[in-house]
């Protein structure tokens, strides 16, 4: 029996598997931003927490996801794509269920941390398994596609948690939840990942001790810089964009800013893939980072919702952009057989990005006021364009 599978079918980037993959991303990123969204609430109203239990809660996923990172390409290549893949989102549904179990804060906590773990391997396999199933032509619009599904996540899930439990309890939210979960387990369960994906280690080796390589891909180190540097900008919208809005007293219209941001970014993604494929990641990315960087002056000078729109117009076609590319841009950077290392340092690095960008920004607000903070944060975002122009454009010309 012949094991290799057709993984790009008739060279289309639309290809069944692709699609599999896109749905498996969408209903599992719709499900963290879901739980995301409502953990906080149901600690506070139905465990009798506090606003810092509150926050260890997201804080103790993170932590796990971070910590288990670096060492999820060394597990990915001992026991192969197949099995990293689909075992470790059936472990991620499982625990979905104990939430439905969970009585106490304690256990809460503690389901929190090894879900983390989960998510950290599922996440990090997924994306070469994807790239598996499109066009070597067409990477960067490829790429951009699955990217974009998890940002369209990030408006379904608050919009599905937050609608359910305005008609319903918690419970009947978890059920919810866990139900999309379970269906996206199913397309991880049909996507045709060849069990020879396993990549051979050097049986010859005399030294068995985990090497910095071993965890660590140093060709993924000049883009992952980068993107921490980007995700501890974007930090000051993903997390205080709502805080931000209270103040201004423009609440009501933060639900419509990540939907016009998502807008924005399926509105640029058919043309930002091509012009990536055809003139090369620079192309779209100084655009792109600079769109940004406008973006998040626009949103230090909301005083209206017409102001606090147009900066989600400018921030979904910058940042939208820009992350997929990044991720396009490690994934070349490698051989098939690195890439799994390859991501997992590219997320190491953004992961922590995002979670300094959280603490950091927390204090400039607290002393220096909103406005200050977005100033800061598209300064940061032009330095961080001269870094990529010093450290990553001149690698760029052996992946074209």
């Amino acid at each position: 029996m012949n094991n290799t599978i057709n993984l790009v079918q008739n060279d289309r980037l639309w290809n069944r598997n692709f699609i599999l993959c896109i749905f498996n991303n969408l209903f599992l990123f719709t499900y963290y931003f879901a739980f995301l969204t409502i953990l906080p609430v149901y600690i506070l109203k139905s465990l009798g927490g506090s606003v810092q239990q509150a926050g260890l809660a997201l804080t103790l996923f993170l932590v796990s996801s971070i910590v288990v990172r670096p060492f999820s390409g060394l597990i990915i290549e001992k026991i192969g794509k197949k099995l990293a893949f689909r075992g470790s989102e059936l472990l991620f549904v499982l625990c979905a269920f104990t939430y439905l179990l969970a009585d106490s804060l304690w256990i809460l906590l503690a389901v929190r941390f090894i879900h983390g773990i989960w998510f950290s391997i599922l996440t990090t396999v997924a994306v070469p398994i994807t790239n598996e199933f499109i066009p070597e032509h067409r990477k960067g619009e490829g790429m951009g596609y699955f990217v974009m599904s998890t940002n369209l996540a990030v408006v379904f899930g608050p919009l599905i948690a937050l609608t359910v439990l305005q008609f319903s309890d918690f419970i009947t939210v978890f059920q919810v939840l866990t139900a999309i979960i379970c269906l996206g387990f199913l397309f991880c369960l049909v996507i045709p990942v060849p069990s020879n994906f396993t990549i051979k280690l050097n049986k010859n080796e005399t030294n068995p001790r985990l090497k910095f390589t071993d965890i660590i891909e140093k060709r993924a180190i000049p883009i992952g810089c980068v993107a921490l540097l980007v995700a501890f900008a974007y930090s000051s919208v993903m997390s205080f964009i709502t805080a931000y809005a209270e103040v201004q007293k423009l609440l009501q219209y933060v639900s419509l800013f990540f939907i016009i941001f998502a807008l924005a970014m399926i509105a640029v993604r058919p043309w930002v893939g091509k012009i990536y494929d055809r003139k090369g990641a620079s192309a779209v990315i100084y655009p792109s980072f600079v769109s940004f960087a406008i973006g998040l002056v626009i949103v230090s000078f909301a005083d209206s919702q017409w102001i606090l729109w147009l900066a989600a117009v400018f921030i979904g076609m910058g940042y939208g952009s820009l992350f997929p590319c990044f991720q396009t841009v490690a994934i070349q950077a490698v051989s098939k057989e690195r890439m799994g290392h390859s991501i997992s340092t590219f997320f190491t690095l953004f992961d922590f990005g995002m979670a300094l960008g959280s603490v950091v920004m927390g204090l400039i607000i607290a002393y220096l006021g909103y406005q200050f903070t977005y100033l800061f944060c598209a300064v940061v975002i032009m330095l961080t364009m001269l870094l990529y122009k010093i450290s990553v454009v001149p690698k760029l010309t052996s992946l074209r």
